[in-house]
Parts: C-alpha cells; sequence; structure tokens
C-alpha cells in the first residue's frame, strides 16, 4: 500500500471511531498519536474543546531518563517509551482527578505501542 494511501485509510477509520467516542469532564477521551520516532497521549474534554492532561516521549522526564526504574534511559517510540507514557499519563490524570476514561486509538490496531500505552495506564490505575 502506497504510504498516502495508507495515511487516508487511517484517517477514514479514525474518523469512523471520533463519531461513536465523546470525551466529557467526568470521562475524557484517552488520544493516542504516534509517529515514527515519538508516541503522544492526552486527555480531552470534548464538550468544552480542553486539554486536561497530556504525555509523550519528549517530555523532559522520560526524554532524560528520569521516569521509571524498569526502563532507564532516553524514552523513544518502542513498547517500552510507551509504557513508560502510559504511566506518566496516568499520573497526571490522578492528580486532576480522573480516573475513568474513554480510548481513543486514533485509528491505529490495538497492537504493539498502543496496546503498551493502554495496559500501562490502567496499570497505574485508569479505567477503560
Amino acid at each position: 500500500m502506497r504510504p498516502q494511501a495508507r495515511v487516508e485509510a487511517r484517517r477514514r477509520v479514525r474518523v469512523r471511531i471520533r463519531r461513536k467516542l465523546r470525551g466529557s469532564v467526568e470521562r475524557p477521551r484517552l488520544a493516542v498519536y504516534k509517529s515514527g520516532r515519538h508516541i503522544y497521549a492526552q486527555l480531552i474534554d470534548d464538550h468544552a474543546g480542553v486539554t486536561l492532561a497530556h504525555a509523550s516521549t519528549l517530555d523532559a522526564n522520560l526524554k532524560s531518563g528520569g521516569a521509571g526504574p524498569e526502563a532507564p534511559g532516553k524514552a523513544t517510540a518502542n513498547v517500552a517509551g510507551a509504557k513508560r507514557v502510559g504511566q506518566l499519563l496516568a499520573e497526571r490524570a490522578k492528580q486532576k482527578g480522573v480516573v475513568r476514561v474513554v480510548f481513543d486509538r486514533g485509528g491505529y490496531i490495538y497492537h504493539g505501542r498502543v496496546k503498551a500505552l493502554a495496559d500501562a495506564a490502567r496499570e497505574a490505575g485508569l479505567e477503560f
């Protein structure tokens, strides 16, 4: 499949998913985006159009390797980096008083990095 066709296919899937998912203050949407080098996650209140919390492999404490004893070193777009992003996002969500979320995989297959991020967020206390 051509790269442009792959991007277009993911966009169509993402639109189809977003028709069904809506984040609120009580249960924000946990949106995932991944690039070739990094992975990003944010909690979004779609009613107010506000991002409540975010985390990515570009965060200062993950970039320097300071968060998490199980994965020392620089966090990049691999499964270990995704786990660390999921843990960090769950910690930030708890600080904001958010426990329940709606998971938005962003058109990506629930496998590999996306699954690792979701599992780490669940283990750290988020419910979805």
